[in-house]
Formats: C-alpha cells, sequence, structure tokens
C-alpha cells in the first residue's frame, strides 16, 4: 500500500518554498509515498517544483470555498500543472451547519464538483465532528452523501470517532465516494491542573499509538474504493520533533499494513 501525509500536520515546517522542499525530502526519507497540501500558502508553482524534485505526487489540496465555487476553471489549470486530480476543502464554516444557508452551499459545492468530474477533477470535501450534527432526523453528512452526488470525501478516522459515528459503517456508506482516507488516531489523555485535579479529554495520537483499529477501518476503506490514505496528526507541531511524530505513524503503517 501506499501512505502519503497531510502537510498540515507539519505546518509550520513548510512556510516557505526551501523549507517545505527540506521537509518533503524527510517525509519521503521516512518512506512517505505521496503527500496533501494543505497548512501553508496555497503556490502552484512551488507545489510542482517540490513535487517535482522529491518524486513525492501531490494526490489532495485544501483550497478556499470561494475558489473552488467561484473561480473552478481556473482552479483546475492550476491542479493540472502539478499533477493533481483531487482538489478539497478543509471545511465549509461550522456556523451555517443546521441553517438554510447550509443547503444552498452543499448546492454550490456539488455544482462546482460537476464541473470538477467533467474535466477529469474530484471534488473532496473533509469533514470533521460538526457535520454529524443532527437536524429533523438527519446528520448533515447524510444529507451531503444522498443530495450531493458530485461530492466525494476526505474521510477523517478521528473526527468520526470524536462525533460519535461508527467509522467502519459510516466508510461503508461513503462507498465509492472516498478519494481520500485521513488515518488519524484517537486517544483519551491524562491532564492534571494546578490543584492536582484530573481530567481526561479526546486528543491526536500518530497512527498506531491511540485506539483506532486501523486493520478493520483500512480492510473497510479498501472495500468501499478508497484511491489514497493520508496520515494526519493535528497536534504534531506541538512536539519538539514534529517530523518524529509523522515518522511514528508511517513506520507503524509500513510495519502492518502492505
Amino acid at each position: 500500500m501506499k501512505f502519503g501525509l497531510n502537510l498540515y500536520s507539519l505546518r509550520t515546517l513548510i512556510g516557505d518554498g526551501e523549507r517545505f522542499l527540506q521537509t518533503a525530502y524527510a517525509l519521503k526519507e521516512q518512506g512517505y509515498d505521496t503527500i496533501q497540501f494543505s497548512g501553508a500558502p496555497y503556490e502552484p508553482e512551488v507545489i510542482k517544483s517540490v513535487s517535482e524534485k522529491t518524486g513525492l505526487p501531490v494526490v489532495l489540496t485544501h483550497v478556499p470555498m470561494d475558489r473552488i465555487i467561484n473561480d473552478t476553471d481556473k482552479l483546475m489549470a492550476e491542479h493540472e500543472s502539478f499533477g493533481c486530480r483531487c482538489i478539497g476543502l478543509g471545511a465549509m464554516p461550522a456556523n451555517v451547519i443546521g441553517t438554510d444557508d447550509f443547503r444552498k452551499t452543499v448546492e454550490k459545492l456539488n455544482s462546482a464538483g460537476a464541473l470538477m468530474a467533467k474535466n477529469g477533477f474530484t471534488f473532496c470535501y473533509h469533514h470533521h465532528h460538526f457535520e454529524l450534527y443532527k437536524q429533523d432526523g438527519e446528520t448533515a453528512l447524510d444529507y451531503m452523501i444522498e443530495n450531493a452526488p458530485d461530492v466525494h470525501f476526505t474521510a477523517d478516522t478521528y473526527w468520526l470517532q470524536y462525533g460519535g459515528a461508527d467509522v467502519v459503517k459510516t466508510i461503508g456508506k461513503l462507498d465509492g465516494r472516498i478519494d481520500c482516507l485521513r488515518r488519524k488516531d484517537y486517544r483519551i489523555n491524562k491532564k492534571i491542573n494546578e490543584k492536582g485535579g484530573v481530567s481526561y479529554e479526546p486528543g491526536f495520537a500518530p497512527v498506531g499509538d491511540g485506539v483506532l483499529d486501523f486493520a478493520d477501518i483500512i480492510e473497510a476503506a479498501k472495500k468501499s474504493k478508497t484511491k489514497h490514505f493520508l496520515v494526519e496528526q493535528d497536534d504534531a507541531v506541538n512536539y519538539p520533533e514534529p517530523l518524529e511524530q509523522v515518522g511514528r505513524s508511517i513506520k507503524y503503517l509500513k510495519e502492518n499494513f502492505r
């Protein structure tokens, strides 16, 4: 199997072209096969240069929603320049969920997705937990699945778990529409405050260090015809050695899933 990394995990290490290049070389050395561009200014020429020099294909991006809806043709041309067929959105504004604007936004995104599909591209929407908000007996995610056939998804294992969904069943529900799967692990962290009080709360983890069953998840993703598998650890940059964090993930995956 091929495994990639969403660069948002290392967003503080890709802020300019040279740092981006050196970070990409390091990921290649760790064993990563692909990258998703996210977490730094979107500059197509820089992305193209780094991808070509390192031999790491860019399989997905996250770009502003306004450009997806209103500048679709130019966006496709830019992605063509660096060989990426999946154009992604990190999230719609959380405050539109559960409002009339939600359905209007989904309609606009679906129209952009239809135009992309006609030109050989795929629009991929990355969900969080708030798309599991239920209104009138239906979650926002289910509404998108049923009413926006040209919206494909970047399924995120952490946010499905965080939102209380069955990760494996949800992946099955998205059969044929998961172009990218975020393998993001979920663990419970213990915190002690200044008075000695203890609390437990969910947090991010390198893949394999948390509680998610990635054997079942990856098997379900394969059955659902997932195209790209991407690691993400949102808080990796909060550690002294962010590359070490994402290195743990690829080591686990390469050792357990070939």
